[in-house]
Order: C-alpha cells, then structure tokens, then sequence
C-alpha cells in the first residue's frame, strides 16, 4: 500500500559528534511569539481535473441522466442474440427544467436484447469481490413488460458482475439491484440490456460501490477522502476556484441547487472543459453528486472548519467579466444569507429546517465564509461593499474571506491590498502560482505585515516547475522542497498568516487539466505527491505556538540554503523543529533549546529526501519520495545531527516537565 501517515520509529539513529565546527541554531522554548490557529494548514478543493465527477464522487455512470451535450455523450447502442430496439431523447424542460432529459427505450423484437453501454469516466474502477448497487429510474409504458439486465463488462468483453430487475409501475419508480463483481478491472464499461418488446421510460442510471467512504450510499471515494483525512486538515475550502464565478453568470455555482435528491439537482457544463487548448475535455460536466450538504458533512467528518466561498455577482474576469448590476445583487446576497442560515440555523428555520430534513439537525458551526473567490478592481470593492454590509449587519460573527486578486503582486494586488486593508476586512486571500525560485525569494514575505491589520489566508499555492498553467509542470522534489522552505514562513508569522493551502487538489491521470496537483489516481488506485507530504508534515506537526529559532542572533531566512521554524504543542509538551536544507551538501547542526527544565531522552526525525530534485512519485512508485522515521537520543538540551542534502526535516522532543 502507498504511505499515508508518518509510520511508527521504525530504527534507532546513533548520532556521533562531527569532528569538525557544527553550525548552532539557538531555540528560545519559553519566548512565544505568536499562537497558530487550529486553522492553519487546510485543504483547497475544486472540481478541476475531473475531481468531483470521476473522482471524489464515486458515482461510475457518465452523464446518468442524459444531460450532456450530445445528449448521448457516454453512452453507445448495443444489441445481441438478435434483438432490435431504439433509443430517444426526450426533452421534457418545461416539466423538470433542472433535469430536463431521459431517454425512451423501444424494444422492437421479442427475442434477443437491445441496450446501451455506459463507458464511465475514462472506464469504471471495478473491484473483485466489491458489492455493487445499480439503479435506476423507470416507467414502463402500457402493455408494455420489459425487463432490464445489467452487467459489467471488462475490456476483453467478459461479464465481471450482473443483476436483474423487471419495471412494473406506470409512474416513475426507483428499481435497485445489487451484484458482486467477480474481477479487478481497471477499465470496465457497462451494460444496460433490455428484452421483451414494449418500451420503457429511464432516468438516472447510476452505479455506485457499497464501500465508499463513511460507507454512505451514493456516497465518495474512500480512498481519495481518506488521504483528505491523513492529512488532519484545519478547514476544507469549497467549491472552488474559478467553479465558483463560472465562465459566465449562468454557468456559475449556485449551492442550493447542489442539495437536495440527487435527480433534482441540475447538471451543468464544467467551465474546465474547454479552457485549455492542450487539454480539451467535453465530456467534462457537474452533477452536483458532490453538493454543498457534502461537503459540510466531509469537513465535519475529518475534523475541519468548513469554509464556503461565494459567487458576488462577478463571473470569471479571464473569461466573460460579467458584473451582476449593483442593483440587481439580491438573489447573490441571499444566498450567501441563506446559506448562513442553512449551515447554522435552528430546525425553527426554513433552511436550517431543510439541514435537518437532509439528515443533519446539529448545526455546522459555520464560522467563516469567502465573498467571491479570484476577483480584481473596483467592481469587485463595489459588490464586496455590499456584500461585507449585509452579512455582517445579521452574522456579526462571521470572518469574511476577501480576494487579494489573482497574483501575490502588480496592479491588481496593490490595488485590493490596499483598499480592502483601508476598510478593515477580516482576511485576504492571497494567491501565487510561482517557479521555485520564487517561493525560495519570499521566505520572508510576511515578516514584515502590519501585525494588526487583516489576517493572511495562502489561499492557493504551488511552484510551477516550468511555467503558471504549463501542462509540462510536475509534481517534482524541487518544487516541493521549495514549498516547505516557504512555510517556514508562513509558520513563522502565524500572527499574520492564519490559514494557508496549497491547490489545486486533485487530478485523474487522464482527465486533468492543471498541473501540478497534490493528489492524483486512476479509477483504483491513487499517491500522493511530494507536495502531499510537504503538507502533511506541516499539518500534523502545527502546534499551538511559535517560537523563534536564531542563527547569529538572525532568522533563519536561507542562510547556506537553510529554513527553519520551531513550534510548542502545549497539549503535548512537545517542542517541534522544522528545518529544511535546499542546498548540495549536508548540514551540521546543532540545536541549542534554552528555556525548557530539561528534555526527554529520546525524541524522533522525520526526513522527507531524495537526491533527485526531479524526482516524482507515480501510482507505480507510490513512496519514491515520501517520509521516513527514525528515533533520536538526545543528551541535555542540544540536539546534534547531519541534515541530509535536500531535505525537509521534523524533529520532535518532549519537555521535561520536573
């Protein structure tokens, strides 16, 4: 299996004394400089490079509910044995304009089968021995007794799994059938057969494993959540991103048509399907599958804040640029009321009510929310206004997420820095999709912050190995050993910087878009990157409160290629230092802690290195780069060791408390 969590002290290290000068970095355990949020490391989601459909969602059907454009898109006629039939699309929009689509199958023969095939998203992920459960929605016509079978298929045409079920009602029904598949398929299709001449009505063919996570029907892919998990994240930002303007006000997201019946939220084009040239994907579409309810029931279920970002009436200003009329903002402006209201609201409420209907009468605790996500100029000042006003004014509580624009620098950002500091907001969304370099240069970017003004949220961030938006970037150990040398200083002015996440999240090998990602998979398997485990020792490793780590008396900024930042876990008595060496050659280094009584015998490193600043993990080398861990004895209140080259290093030790 791939490695997740930081194993067990697998080895006991012997350091032996160099015989040669160690450079001695000087740790002041008992002289707090700033409290770290719980919320510091979080995680970015959006529903780029099939993500949701495809991905997280583990629905196996591609466009179920025949909604795509074609309206056939997935989907291809099958007969055998001699059967014949036909297939038509039916628009009923004024009856169900938000799933305006199903299909007619007319079974011509009365021998023989005539059906369609279903081709998943890039094929299905089947598991031998999983429990699958189809269904379907169906309405036989008058006289008519079709009885329908499904099987899954692997690619050398073998059935791997099948079930039966016979339609009886002349009104819309839900039939469910439920099989094992009796092989691992990597690239399976369906089959969807019909028999018996007559013809039937359908609507929402769906398939979907029994063990998704939390083991909720319809529910996600546990595998992909569970890395979610592993990485013990401080808040889940949804639903994006770019999602959430939409290339136009049409296509943006709008979360009250993403709860509810499955059947009754309304497909839409993903605006990633056709933004990139290199990487046209227009079969690429959102169900919704994947709604806000889930996502409040994710974060909730790995220990996350929720955080909810909000269309403000600006669809995308790379695409269209269409601005909502100022006067013309309250629908926009209930929604994010409403969703308020939905998230925290007693069961007295309408849509605290409706949380309650969908299964989850304890509110969410929602504390903070976004106003727009990547927006730029006083257009979006106007609306932020407005925005900030309303919100405020009924949930004085709420922290409102504000964009700092697109870029950590030019115009645009000085623009909204400026402003939006002026008028006091709560906390900027800062953005940077920068070469390695770059994040290597800004080390110290927030060292120098107005300690009281707006708090920082990294929103999205990643060193591009090439090029912002090259499909040619990788997920390689430069790029992440790069990140971690920058949350040295993020770390080291959590005073300022209260949430960070790298982004986007992440990415199906053949469906992506965007590159690099933090997480990748197929249909059956998944890794994470080096990035990923970037993240996940910062994650796991925040404690509750900086404190400064010196070199000369001077912060450790780069010096011979090296970036620390050291932390107390007040609740565990441990101190926690970071240190990661960018440089050729190893480091010796010696770490006097003052300000503790004394320091437990034993502490642990945890080394994150490779060689190879090209390297990268795959899904056939899961753990090329990924973290190992070993003991560590320590004599008095110095730690002495060898920093590898090219390295990202956690060393914990615990106070003595007598």
């Amino acid at each position: 299996m791939k490695p997740r969590i930081l194993l067990p002290f697998c080895f006991l290290l012997w350091f032996v004394p160099a015989p040669w000068a160690q450079t001695t970095y000087v740790i002041k355990a008992d002289s707090i400089k700033a409290h770290v949020e719980p919320t510091m490391y979080g995680i970015f989601f959006e529903d780029i490079n099939m993500a949701a459909d495809g991905g997280v969602y583990a629905e196996l059907v591609k466009n179920r509910s025949f909604e795509f454009t074609p309206s056939l898109m997935g989907w291809s006629e099958r007969v055998k044995d001699g059967g014949s039939g036909s297939v038509e699309v039916v628009d009923r929009s004024t009856e169900r304009p938000e799933n305006p689509h199903m299909i007619t199958l007319t079974v011509h023969s009365g021998t023989g089968y005539y059906g369609l095939s279903n081709e998943g998203f890039r094929g299905m992920g089947i598991k031998k021995g999983e429990t699958y459960h189809f269904s379907v929605l169906a309405r036989q016509h008058a006289d008519s007794k079709i009885g329908l079978t499904v099987e899954l298929v692997d690619s050398q045409g073998v059935v791997i799994g099948r079930g039966a079920l016979r339609p009886a009602g002349l009104q819309w029904e839900k039939d469910t059938v439920s099989f094992v598949a009796s092989a691992t398929v990597e690239k399976a299709h369906l089959d969807l057969w019909a028999h018996k001449a007559g013809t039937i009505d359908l609507d929402m063919v769906s398939l979907f494993p029994e063990h998704t996570w939390m083991n909720r029907p319809g529910g996600l892919r546990a595998d992909l959540v569970q890395w979610l998990a592993d990485l013990k994240p401080g808040f889940l930002r949804f639903p994006g991103g770019c999602i959430v303007e939409g290339r136009t006000l049409a296509n943006r997201y709008q979360w009250k048509k993403t709860i509810g019946d499955v059947d009754q939220r309304e497909t839409i084009i993903n605006r990633w399907n056709l933004e990139f040239k290199h990487r046209l994907t227009p079969d690429y579409y959102q169900s919704f599958g994947l709604g806000f309810m889930e996502y409040f029931m994710t974060a909730e279920d790995i220990g996350a804040e929720p955080l909810p970002i909000l269309n403000c009436g600006m669809a995308c200003q790379y695409n269209s640029g269409q601005l909502a009329p100022l006067d013309s903002l309250d629908p926009y402006l209930q929604d994010a009321l409403d969703l308020v209201e939905f998230a925290n609201g007693s069961t007295d409420t309408k849509w605290g009510k409706l949380r309650a209907d969908l299964g989850h009468p304890v509110p969410f605790h929602l504390k903070m929310m976004g106003v727009g996500n990547e927006q730029w100029g006083p257009q979006y000042i106007e609306r932020w206004k407005v925005f900030v006003k309303a919100i405020k004014q009924k949930y004085p509580y709420m922290q409102l997420v504000s964009s700092a624009g697109p870029s950590p620098d030019g115009d645009k950002f000085n623009f909204l820095n400026d402003t939006l500091r002026a008028m006091h907001a709560d906390i900027l969304d800062e953005h940077y999709y920068r070469s390695p370099q770059w994040f290597l240069d800004n080390v110290k970017r927030y060292d120098h912050y107005d300690r009281n003004g707006p708090h920082i949220f990294a929103g999205e961030y990643a060193a591009q190995s090439k090029d912002g938006g090259s499909p040619d970037n990788k997920n390689n150990w430069q790029c992440a050993l790069a990140e971690a040398a920058f949350m040295t200083g993020l770390e080291r002015n959590a005073d300022v910087v209260h949430m960070a996440s790298y982004a986007p999240l992440f990415a199906h090998v053949e469906g992506w878009q965007w590159t690099p990602d933090l997480i990748w998979y197929d249909n059956l398997r998944s890794y994470g990157t080096p990035d990923y485990y970037v993240q996940q020792l910062y994650s796991l490793n925040k404690g509750t409160d900086v404190v400064p780590v010196t070199l000369h008396d001077q912060t450790v900024t780069g010096q011979d290629g090296c970036f620390t930042s050291a932390v107390l876990d007040k609740n565990t008595h441990m101190l926690i230092i970071k240190f990661i060496n960018t440089g050729a050659q190893a480091q010796d280094a010696s770490f006097v802690i003052s300000g503790v009584k004394g320091l437990s015998s034993t502490g642990s490193l945890t080394t994150l290195q490779s060689n190879d600043l090209t390297a990268v993990n795959s899904l056939a080398e899961p753990g090329t780069v990924s973290p190992k861990v070993q003991s560590l004895p320590l004599t008095g209140n110095t730690v002495r060791l060898s920093i590898k080259p090219y390295s990202v290093n956690v060393i914990r030790v615990v106070e003595m408390l007598y």
